[in-house]
């Protein structure tokens, strides 16, 4: 049975159209989420109720997908819908009794992902709450974390190397005198592994360090870019605004108190792998029984960061594909108008890399079902009803 498992891992890669078209349809979806999220970001917004609004789309969308196959297959939310705001890096995605909400000029960070049979993607998207262009070090922070990602998808193909990323996007951080947020980095996505060992470093220090890695074709990237004015070194100000955690498989443990017993076991069953909020449990209980499992290492905890009041953060964060002909970004949002007060118009280097192709070769008819997709993610039905056709008769 082990050889079984270790030849379908091996087969589960993007030379499987199959497996394409999982990363493409989780894709389609969370993409439709982000724009569903962006315009439910309006001042006096509950930030909450747009998170679970977020998370209700994918899992509904998700849900309606690969029904009639005979092998049950896992999908669903991926990362939960998280919205930081301002000086707040990432993973705020608040308990059901949080009233906080959004206000004029809020810089909205949402990140947020799907996932089809294990196969997922994810997108981190900055907004700003104004009518009209950006402007000022909001649209230089914007702009620096929006020209790194280009930046890093014309040099994450196969050949280049992870530091020859973080080296690029360290140039352009300093070009718009911004800095790179520490310990962000960026993992290769495997079947059911959202943070696989591959990772691309933003921003070394003496604490982080990475095995240099060269990238290689058929893979998949989620490249994740955090800008901040300030000096990029985010504080956990409050460990109790901490909702998101991840099952660490590897881990053990005789958990001794009976609340923390009932948690666990609930997570077991419903989140054995992927990332959950803590919203999705019962909120007493929950507040007693993760942190024992915290402290003990059964749960990986997704803290929520800060910069300094007054400073300014962006994200963005996208899933490539690594195919035959060339780099496949499958996950964006349009970004506002910016009008930054630095240019790089005239930086050779960064102009440089922008200017690098993102295919190798064009192949003629590869997109010629995009223009009838619609909201039922129909060019996905012709794989599901191969998998209904051919898939074992197994549970």
């Amino acid at each position: 049975m082990s050889d079984d498992e270790a030849k379908e891992e091996i087969e589960l890669d993007l030379t499987s159209s199959d497996v394409v078209t999982k990363y493409k349809a989780a894709s389609e979806i969370v993409n439709k989420a982000l724009q569903l999220v962006v315009s439910g970001c309006k001042p006096k917004a509950k930030i909450v109720d747009i998170c679970e609004k977020g998370d209700a789309f994918i899992r509904e969308q998700a849900g309606s997908m690969y029904k009639n196959v005979k092998k049950k297959i896992e999908r669903g939310v991926a990362f939960p819908t998280c919205i930081s705001v301002n000086n707040t890096v990432c993973h705020f995605s608040p308990m059901a009794s949080d009233d906080t909400v959004l206000e004029e000029n809020d810089i909205v960070k949402i990140d947020m992902g799907c996932h089809i049979d294990g196969f997922i993607a994810v997108v981190a998207h900055t907004h700003v709450l104004q009518e009209g262009p950006v402007s000022g070090r909001v649209a230089d922070v914007i702009a620096a974390a929006n020209t790194a990602a280009e930046v890093a998808l014309r040099l994450v193909r196969p050949g280049k190397k992870n530091k020859d990323v973080t080296e690029a996007i360290q140039k352009v951080a300093a070009a718009y005198d911004c800095k790179i947020v520490e310990g962000v980095l960026s993992h290769q996505l495997k079947q059911f592994v959202i943070d696989g060992n591959k990772v691309i470093l933003s921003v070394g220090n003496p604490e982080t360090r990475v095995d240099e890695a060269e990238f290689e074709e058929n893979e998949v990237y989620a490249v994740d870019i955090v800008m901040s004015t300030g000096d990029g070194k985010p504080k956990l100000f409050d460990e109790k605004q901490t909702t998101i955690y991840k099952r660490a498989v590897d881990k053990n443990y005789h958990l001794k108190m009976k609340a923390s017993r009932f948690i666990f076991s609930e997570i077991s069953q419903k989140y054995p792998i992927m990332p959950f909020s803590a919203r999705a449990l019962e909120e007493k209980r929950a507040r007693l029984g993760l942190v024992e499992c915290v402290n003990h290492d059964l749960l990986q905890p997704y803290p929520v960061l800060h910069e300094k009041p007054g400073d300014f953060v962006a994200h963005i964060k996208f899933t490539v594909l690594l195919m035959p002909n060339g780099s496949d970004r499958i996950t964006s949002h349009p970004v506002q108008q910016l009008l930054p007060s630095i240019s790089i118009e005239n930086d050779p280097e960064i102009k440089a890399w922008l200017a690098l192709g993102i295919k190798t070769k064009k192949k003629g008819g590869g997109r010629k079902k995009k223009g009838k997709r619609n909201d039922n993610l129909g060019d996905v039905e012709a794989m599901e009803e191969e998998a209904a056709n051919g898939a074992p008769a197994q549970e």
